[in-house]
Formats: C-alpha cells, sequence, structure tokens
C-alpha cells in the first residue's frame, strides 16, 4: 500500500489523488516521508492541510477525494504544501477568498 511508504501523518483518501492530507501535525524543519521520499517540511503545518504527493506541474489539476479541486497556479514538488498560494479552487472564486471584488 502507498501509505506505508509514506509518514503515518499523512492520509491517503484516493488512491488517484495528488495530495495528502495531514492527520496531525508536522513542524517546520521536519523531515517526513513522502511515497519514500524525505522531504523536510518548509513551515509548520497543521491537521487537515495538504501536502503533494506527487509533482503537480503548474496548470495541471490537483486531485482530492478522486476529483479535481483546483488547478496548480505554479510548478508544485512532492511534499509540498498545497494551498491558496499555489492552487485556484475550481469551487471557489479567488476574491472569496481574499475580500477583493
Amino acid at each position: 500500500m502507498t501509505e506505508a511508504r509514506s509518514d503515518g501523518r499523512l492520509l491517503l483518501l484516493s488512491p488517484g489523488d495528488s495530495v495528502f492530507v495531514l492527520r496531525g501535525q508536522i513542524e517546520a524543519g521536519e523531515t517526513v516521508l513522502v511515497e519514500g521520499q524525505a522531504v523536510t517540511v518548509a513551515q509548520r503545518l497543521g491537521l487537515g492541510h495538504k501536502i503533494a504527493r506527487v509533482e503537480v506541474a503548474a496548470g495541471n489539476k490537483v486531485v482530492k477525494y478522486g476529483a479535481p479541486i483546483g488547478s496548480a497556479t505554479k510548478a508544485i514538488a512532492a511534499g509540498d504544501h498545497v494551498h491558496l498560494h499555489n492552487l485556484k479552487s475550481d469551487y471557489t472564486p479567488t476574491y472569496a477568498l481574499t475580500g477583493a471584488t
């Protein structure tokens, strides 16, 4: 199983997902195993956050729950935090998240 090659705090929701969901906290500077690859996490990440399971090229879809949730706005490396700084949601307009109109 794929998860055995990854840190136990990383939850794979569906086999085709390009992200893991954190089921525990990871501290900044901590090294975790992602798909058999050691990755150092740049910032503290909490429960429910997403990190990339695989590389996602800019413009490609990010998949969670077996469905696309958005498009990468820049290249995302395996182990990177996946959030508003590198993902454009397919469901929520950006202005709704930033307060701009």
